[in-house]
C-alpha cells in the first residue's frame, strides 16, 4: 500500500486548504483511510476517517470546519481533506493513513494503522 500525500501550503487564518492522498483503487475502495498530524513538538493526533463504508469521523476540533472524503476523478483514487475556517493551531505536517479494517472507537488512534505517507505541511498564520 502505497500513500502519497500532496496539496498542502500557507494560508492565513480562515483560508481553506485540501490536501490530497493519492492510492491504488484496492486501498481506495476496501481500506478504512484516515488523516492525522502532528504540530511541532507534539504527537501524532487524528484529525478525520473515512471507513469502508463511507462513515465518517472528526475530531472535535476539526467538526464543522474539515471534510474528508474519497475522490475517484479521471481513474485517480484518493483521499481528500477539506480544510475551511483554518486557525493558526492547525498547522502541522498532515500524513494520510491505511488500513484495511479499522473499528469504529479507534478511526483517530494512531495504533491500528500500518500504512502512512510521508506527510505535507500546513501552515496557517
Amino acid at each position: 500500500v502505497q500513500l502519497v500525500e500532496s496539496g498542502g501550503g500557507s494560508v492565513q487564518a480562515g483560508g481553506s486548504l485540501r490536501p490530497s492522498c493519492a492510492a491504488s483503487e484496492h486501498t481506495y475502495s476496501r481500506y478504512c483511510m484516515a488523516w492525522f498530524r502532528q504540530a511541532p513538538g507534539k504527537g501524532r493526533e487524528g484529525v478525520a476517517a473515512i471507513d469502508g463504508d463511507r462513515r465518517t469521523y472528526y475530531a472535535d476540533s476539526v467538526k464543522g470546519r474539515f471534510t474528508i472524503s474519497k475522490s475517484n476523478a479521471k481513474n485517480t483514487y484518493g483521499l481528500l481533506l477539506q480544510m475551511n475556517g483554518l486557525k493558526p493551531e492547525d498547522t502541522a505536517v498532515y500524513y494520510c493513513a491505511a488500513e484495511r479494517v479499522v473499528a469504529g472507537p479507534f478511526v483517530l488512534q494512531e495504533w491500528p494503522y500500518s500504512y502512512w505517507g510521508q506527510g505535507t505541511q500546513v501552515t496557517v498564520s
